[in-house]
């Protein structure tokens, strides 16, 4: 196996933000309350596992420049996986969107693609990432989870009129 290098992305490696999705798999879903003692959560496994593809984004380094930045993972200068991050008022760095190929799965990229972008962003006097994570994205949810992430907040309302209505968001923080 090769050496997996984390880098910023810039000009020079811009085609790595055209790492296409992939269709991934869930086992369930992750339903989250909020009692006296803080957020709680459950998981809720599925009969069978749900097959899901996120469409192909459009992603600019331009635009991603103006507002953040961007790391990939690369092996022999191949892609294999990016996060993308926008900095926000409340002095967190966004993460927009975490991917790694099918073949890299389950091999520490994505935590690594997040530990390059907390060094980045505490030079950048940043406080901490946020993100957002499906409720039936049941391997996002346990990722975040594991990596530290707290759950800060529901939103039950983002898919109320789409096709994906009864869906909700699970908002994290992970405090530097």
């Amino acid at each position: 196996m090769s050496e997996i290098v984390i880098q910023a992305i810039d000009p020079s490696n811009e085609q790595a933000l055209r790492l296409p999705n992939e269709a991934f798999e869930s086992p369930g879903k992750l339903i989250v309350t909020k009692t006296e003692a803080g957020w709680q959560h459950e998981e809720i496994l599925f009969e069978s596992p749900e097959s899901h593809l996120f469409p192909d984004e459009n992603y600019q380094w331009d635009d991603i420049n103006r507002s953040g930045f961007a790391v990939g993972a690369f092996e022999e200068k191949v892609c294999i996986g990016v996060a993308i991050f926008e900095k926000q008022w409340n002095h967190y760095l966004y993460l927009v969107d975490l991917k790694v190929s099918q073949t890299h799965k389950r091999q520490g990229i994505s935590s690594k693609l997040l530990n390059k972008a907390i060094e980045m962003a505490k030079a950048q006097q940043l406080k901490g990432l946020s993100t957002i994570a499906q409720d039936n994205n049941l391997t996002a949810n346990r990722f975040y989870l594991q990596y530290g992430f707290e759950i800060g907040g529901l939103n039950t309302k983002d898919y109320h009129f789409t096709n994906q209505r009864g869906k909700c968001d699970i908002y994290y923080y992970f405090d530097f």
